[in-house]
């Protein structure tokens, strides 16, 4: 089988969201078998300067839907980051996933060479081609969030291991 643009990101991204959402599905029992807040899980961060624990799921959740919706000259749905709680993150996972789910292969399949212009930072834009944008941007930033929401939830005492970041929704 030939790795192809698409086989390289809708199916990489479904994956690594459901395996977040696992992550999510086993701090909902976590907080409920300890009794600890689950508004201070939500707001964690693990340093001053980084996004608290929701921001690392919404841009997760982004960076996904945005890559494919970029390459594919597709809309992809519009959140508003109001999820506060892991019920709500779970949900906007999910809804995330559904999309992908539903992303012709063709809208992605052959436009490794467009041109995909997106904001970084608040004021800027950078303009890369589609295979570039996908290896250099759009699957680091899936993976460093969902890391990042992985180290959070380990620091604050929920059991994951590795098994649960690689196969954590199953195969």
């Amino acid at each position: 089988m030939t790795i192809t643009l698409y086989s390289a990101s809708v199916p990489v991204f479904i994956r690594t969201l459901n395996n977040l959402k696992h992550f999510l599905q086993k701090a909902q029992a976590d907080v409920s078998s300890r009794g600890y807040d689950e508004q201070a899980l939500v707001q964690f961060r693990l340093a001053p300067d980084m996004l608290p624990f929701k921001s690392q799921i919404y841009i997760a959740c982004d960076a996904a839907k945005l890559c494919a919706a970029r390459i594919g000259g597709l809309d992809a749905p519009k959140h508003d980051n109001i999820e506060n709680n892991l019920a709500d993150l779970i949900a906007r996972i999910q809804a995330t996933v559904e999309w992908l789910k539903n992303v012709p292969t063709q809208a992605i399949e052959g436009q490794e060479t467009k041109q995909i212009t997106f904001p970084v930072g608040k004021d800027k834009t950078r303009t890369m081609l589609a295979e570039d944008y996908l290896k250099s941007w759009a699957l680091p930033n899936v993976f460093f969030h969902t890391t990042t929401a992985y180290a959070i939830l380990r620091h604050n005492g929920v059991a994951l291991g590795k098994i649960d970041f690689l196969l954590g929704a199953g195969d």
